[in-house]
Order: structure tokens, then C-alpha cells, then sequence
């Protein structure tokens, strides 16, 4: 689990997704809602549930352009989430 000051990285989904740092990547969404934490694990960020919790406890995700610290912040298609540099927008 990635900690303050401690080293983190985003890993490369099991469907083999590299991240382009200068493009964003489009995440589809199934209902017209999602929580940002479940958000970040559809998304491929972090190994694990525990990591994307870390990066929003550590003030690591914005969301539209502003950091949030809410876990359970409901997204909806359109939002754009930015964490690490990588840009998420859902669809």
C-alpha cells in the first residue's frame, strides 16, 4: 500500500492498458453512477482496492480539477478524474 512519501505506480490493467501520459483514457461506466474509489479500481489504477484508497486519503485524485478526499464522491459520465498524471474521464 502506497503511504505518504513512500514510492507508488500505476499498473498496467489485466487487459494489458498502457497509460499514455497525453491523452486521457475514457472508462465506461455501467449504471449512470459510480463512486470514486470503485471508479479508480475499474480505471486499473493502483494493485489493489487499498492502494486507490491510499492515493485519495493522500490528496492524490482530483476530480474536475479539484482534489477530493471522499472516497465514496458519486461520479458521473463526463467527470474527469486525474490521479498520478494520468487523466480518467468516465463514459
Amino acid at each position: 500500500m502506497a503511504g505518504r512519501g513512500a514510492p507508488f505506480h500505476l499498473a498496467v490493467s489485466g487487459a494489458g492498458r498502457v497509460w499514455d501520459h497525453d491523452r486521457m483514457t475514457d472508462v465506461p461506466i455501467e449504471d449512470d453512477m459510480i463512486r470514486l474509489g470503485q471508479f479508480l479500481k475499474l480505471a486499473g489504477v493502483g494493485d489493489t482496492g487499498a492502494d486507490a484508497k491510499a492515493l485519495i486519503a493522500d490528496g492524490e485524485v482530483a476530480v474536475n480539477g479539484e482534489v477530493d478526499l471522499r472516497r465514496a464522491r458519486q461520479l458521473h459520465r463526463g467527470d474527469v478524474v486525474e490521479v498520478l498524471g494520468q487523466e480518467f474521464r468516465v463514459a
